[in-house]
């Protein structure tokens, strides 16, 4: 670590940032460059580790859309991977009630990480791209133990409590977006 360089540890809530950029009507997520938002927002920290947080599509073999979704989420999984996005996955679990499916296991994931690295001073910053309250209590632990937690919203679609525990907050708006979406296919 250079001398003065915080370190920054990102946590992208991989639902809730599809859903809002969707909301945005950017829909495809494997044309979209992550790690160019992500060296964005870091501005002048270190990059220690980038973690992106999801619900695992299945699907009966006979179940056409399901298995469109889940090889849809396969190629975007093998694109944050990949040498241009350098992005780790971690995988929670979908679980499908009344024909919705609700993510089980992911805010949990999010959360443990958040304070583990917090914990054992893998960080010095944590930049959190979800707007789910759920993860409030853990934010709260981590400045508790002297980390800075900087909340990334959506401007359209704020969590005003997000911005209320987060020690700094930043709200994008789609213009500030549209430089990090791929215009071709090739990364």
């Amino acid at each position: 670590m250079t001398e003065n360089k915080k370190r920054l540890a990102v946590f992208i809530d991989g639902s809730n940032f599809y859903f809002k950029l969707k909301s945005l009507e950017i829909k495809n997520l494997s044309r979209f460059n992550f790690r160019g938002l992500i060296d964005w927002l870091a501005r002048n920290r270190e990059i220690v580790s980038v973690g992106y947080y999801i619900g695992v599509v299945r699907a009966k073999t006979n179940d056409e859309k399901g298995q469109k979704m889940r090889q849809a989420q396969i190629n975007l999984f093998n694109f944050l991977g990949s040498k241009q996005q350098k992005i780790t996955v971690h995988r929670g679990y979908l679980m499908k009630n009344d024909g919705v499916f609700h993510e089980k296991g992911v805010d949990v994931k999010i959360a443990t990480d958040l304070l583990v690295g917090a914990y054992e001073n893998l960080y010095d910053e944590a930049l959190i791209i979800s707007s789910d309250t759920d993860l409030i209590p853990a934010m709260e632990k981590v400045k508790q133990l002297g980390k800075a937690v900087e909340y990334i919203g959506f401007g359209h679609q704020p969590a005003l409590a997000m911005q209320t525990f987060a020690t700094v907050s930043r709200l994008l708006i789609k213009d500030e977006l549209k430089p990090f979406i791929y215009t071709n296919t090739k990364t």
